[in-house]
């Protein structure tokens, strides 16, 4: 897994959301920014998870994030 930025169309906003990818040490930091609400979101991971794993976990993250803020409650379903 390279580190650098990506980008990831479409997924938590109309205009997108913006992926980055960061080597810190033994581990990737990874935030998601909403491109159209400029919310942003990150988390940590290890470096042998797949960039899919990463990005998958923090748009859910984002998504939860974004739900929580419109007062919708529970955190999505799924692997944590």
């Amino acid at each position: 897994m390279a580190a650098g930025a990506g980008k990831r169309g479409g997924t938590a906003g109309d205009d997108g959301v913006i992926v980055e990818f960061h080597r810190v040490g033994n581990a990737v930091k990874v935030s998601a920014v909403d491109t159209r609400s400029f919310l942003e979101v990150s988390i940590l991971a290890p470096t042998t998870a797949s960039e899919k794993e990463m990005t998958d976990t923090v748009l859910k993250k984002l998504a939860w994030v974004q739900a929580k803020k419109a007062g919708q409650g529970s955190p999505p379903r799924g692997k944590r």
